[in-house]
Parts: C-alpha cells; structure tokens; sequence
C-alpha cells in the first residue's frame, strides 16, 4: 500500500499516511457536525491550500491573494437555515452579498428544500436510466407551469452551461441552421458550446478553431440587431438563434431594454430564428420578476435554466421551450441524453425550490428590496463619484461599477475583511456584483450598507493621503 508524508489531524506534526487513514480522515471531517476548534481550523485550512495547490488550481490561490488579505478562508458551514449568512472556518462570519453568483436565491440549505433531497434520498437517489421517473415529469410539468408564455417541454441538466448547450442544440435542430447572434458582453458559459456564445477574448482566444458560429453585436442597438439580420437573409446566412441575457451577469450588470427584448422577439419571428433567453442567473425571482424577459413580457422560443433552480442544494439546470421548437426532438428522443439531468434528488430540489419562491413571495421580496437597495447604492455614487462610477441593476441583482479596476479590488477586499462577501464580474472587472440571497433581511441589508460605507471612507481617505504626497 502506497504511504505519503501528511500532518496528523489535528496534531501539527508529520507523520506517514496510508490510503486508508487518508479516506477516514476526510471521512471525519464530512460526517463532523459539530464545531472546529483554533487547532483544528488552522490544520485544516493548511492542508486545504496546500491540497489546492497541488491538487486543484495554484492559479485560483493566486487571484485569492490579489483580492483579499484573507485568501486563506476557507468555508465550513452555512448559517442560519435559509437565510444570507455562512461562516469559515476560522469561525468568521460573513454576509454572503455574492449568492454563489446567483445559486442561493431562497437562502443557504433553505429547511424545505434540504427536507425534500433528504426525504427524496432515503427512497431513491438516482434512476434506472430505462423507467419513467416521476420526479422528471412532475418538476417539467411545474416549470411549464411557471415558465413564459407557451413553454412546455424539459430536458434537465447539471448546470446553466449544460442547459445553455441544450438551448444551441434544439435551436440547431428546429431550424436546420448553425449560426447565431449574441451580445457583446454577454457570458453564456465555457463549455465548447455556451462558450461560443461568451463574448470576452481572453476565454475565447485558446479555443477559437473549435467555437460555433456567432456574431457578437453590441447590446441595446436596435439598429445593428436589425441589420444583421437582414443582412443575413439576404446573404443566405441564416440564423439559427439570437440568445440574450435579460442583464448581463458577469458582462456587468448590463441591463437589456425592454424595447430591445420586443425587438428581438419580432426579428426572430420574421426570419424564423429561435430567440434564446439565457435566464440562468436572471431566472426564479432574482429581477423582480419571475424572469428577467417578464419585464418586457416577452415569451421566448427556449429558455435556460440554473443556478438558483436547484435551491442551493443541488445542482440542476433545464432547457425549456416550445413544442414546435421540440419537434425534431420528439420525433427521436435519443438524440439529447443525459445520466444525472433530472436525477431524482435534483428533482426534488427543484420543485421545492419552486415552492419556496412562490409560497414566501421571494419574487416580490426582491422587488421590494431591491429597490431601496439600488436607492441606497445610487446614494453612496453620488457620495463618492471619483472613485464609483455607477450603480445600476435590477431587483436585487445590482452591481457598482468603479473607475478602475483596482478599486473594484480595493472595494471587495474592504467589504470581506468586515465581513461582508461581494465579487468582481468575469467581464468587466471593473463591476462589483451583488446578488444577496432573496431572503435577506432589511437589517443586514443596512449592515452591508454601513460595511460599503465604511470601506468607501478608508479609499477615499487613502486616495487622499497618496494625493497630499504628490
């Protein structure tokens, strides 16, 4: 049996560990329910990074330390049941203002959604892959319920990627065509397909020859919009689809119109394309509507689905759409598989998760909050123009958009270490989302903004101190 040189647990000295000790000391650490103490915080979160280090991504490690004086943190457990808070190791607790990028919309291990995955687990985990499981048609028939319009049709996924890649496919096959229309600044994914789709060059650059046919056209124009889909036409380069983000999550908080929303529905009826909303960061309630594209009550051809449609439990996605766009694929259902899409244990977190945003009026709840938010941030804009230069965004998927980049660090760094979690886009670094969990509460609401306040002093204090040096 191999033997490697590891630190006993909790004891901070080496010693040889074999495979077996190696599984049961992991093990332990996942069926520990208790607390960690300061000994066994430090020696775990040692051998975390130096695991992730090795094991994982150094690089990751590396952007850690550019953004915080705690990149070391290490997450344990979350904090109360549903709700916006979550704690490291080191015992520090911190207002979660990130969300998992939009995962936690009915809070951390919600009590109902746990219920369901625990109740659904000590049945059936996963699926024969061959029989009807009726968790499958129960969650697509709810989300045909919820969904825009005359959407109708599943298929279920692990991830907003995954569903993204479905939509491309289905938009293929209705349509017999390949090319597709999406928006500078838009982030769809980074698996082959979505990411085709992804506008930004430095994650589209290492896998150019590879990448599906897209034009990327400025967001908002109208004009281009309609132009290139003449053009098309008229050079016999038809489009499959046009996929929007209702606003761009990673690209910045970017709002799309609502005049540009009934202006691709339009477009897209003329000249037979599919038209595409990627709502998984946008969808169940994150606007202030059930979906971003509600706002223009614009019904799309498909829709996907994901993040925060597993509940911050589990990770699931969908591809929606209509039964003509399901034609093709109903005629042979073979040509889109998946093992763990619509897994049973998914699907139970996805029906609760739906339960829980109707039932605890989460959509008005982000509405609502939302609003004085964004009044609150648009406020701290006007107290510190030269250093935030805006804050836009809707329902409570805001953002703050700083001067320059390093602000945005600077900002981020300032709200974790007062323990307050808040993150740059993948984009445009420039913004700072943030995308709290529908069930925050007013009162932590007004902790993040003193936190915000507080860390805009010390900026503008130091920009002041380097300027009196000049």
């Amino acid at each position: 049996m191999s033997v490697k040189k590891y630190k006993t647990p909790f004891i901070l000295t080496e010693k040889e560990r074999t495979l077996e000790e190696e599984f049961r000391h992991v093990l332990g650490l996942i069926y520990k329910e208790d607390s960690l103490n300061d000994e066994e915080g430090k020696y775990i979160t040692e051998e975390v990074v130096e695991y992730w280090e090795e094991n994982v991504n150094p690089g990751f490690l590396e952007y850690r330390k550019s953004v915080s004086e705690e990149h070391t943190a290490v997450e344990w457990i979350d904090g109360e049941e549903g709700g916006a808070i979550f704690r490291s190791m080191k015992g520090n607790e911190y207002i979660d203002c990130l969300g998992g990028f939009g995962i936690y919309n009915v809070g951390h291990r919600h009590p109902k959604v746990v219920a369901a995955v625990r109740a659904q687990l000590r049945k059936q985990a996963l699926h024969s892959q061959e029989l009807l499981d009726p968790l499958r048609a129960y969650c697509a028939h709810l989300l045909a319920w919820i969904a825009p319009g005359n959407l109708q049709y599943s298929f279920f996924t692990n991830s907003g990627t995954e569903s993204v890649e479905a939509c491309l496919k289905m938009a293929m096959l209705s349509t017999g065509r390949t090319h597709f229309v999406a928006t500078t600044g838009a982030f769809h994914g980074k698996t082959m397909g979505s990411l085709s789709g992804t506008s930004k060059a430095a994650y589209r650059n290492p896998f150019r020859g590879a990448l599906l046919d897209f034009t990327h056209l400025p967001l908002n124009d109208i004009a281009a919009l309609q132009a290139h889909f003449e053009g098309s036409e008229f050079t016999g380069h038809h489009i499959a689809g046009l996929i929007l983000e209702p606003v761009q999550g990673e690209g910045g908080i970017n709002l799309c119109t609502n005049d540009y929303m009934r202006k691709a529905r339009e477009l897209c009826t003329k000249y037979g394309a599919c038209l595409i909303f990627d709502e998984v960061q946008t969808g169940m309630g994150r606007t202030g509507k059930m979906w971003g594209c509600d706002h223009a009550n614009v019904v799309p051809d498909i829709m996907a689905v994901g993040k925060a449609f597993g509940g911050g439990v589990m990770p699931v996605g969908a591809c929606i759409g209509t039964a003509k766009v399901w034609e093709k694929y109903i005629e042979n259902p073979f040509l889109m598989t998946t093992t763990f899409g619509g897994n049973p244990l998914a699907m139970a977190a996805a029906i609760s998760a739906m339960e829980v945003v109707h039932s605890e009026g989460l959509v008005q709840q982000s509405k609502d909050k939302g609003d004085y938010f964004i009044y609150r941030l648009k406020r701290l804009q006007a107290q510190f123009p030269l250093i935030v230069k805006e804050a836009r965004g809707i329902g409570l998927m805001l953002g703050l958009e700083f001067h320059t980049n390093e602000f945005g660090y600077q900002f981020s760094s300032g709200t974790f270490k007062r323990g307050v979690l808040v993150s740059g886009t993948l984009v445009n670094a420039r913004v700072v989302r943030i995308e709290p969990p529908l069930t925050i509460t007013k009162e932590q609401i007004e902790h993040v903004l003193d936190v915000m306040k507080e860390t805009l002093d010390e900026m503008e204090a130091e920009q002041q101190k380097m300027a009196s040096k000049m």
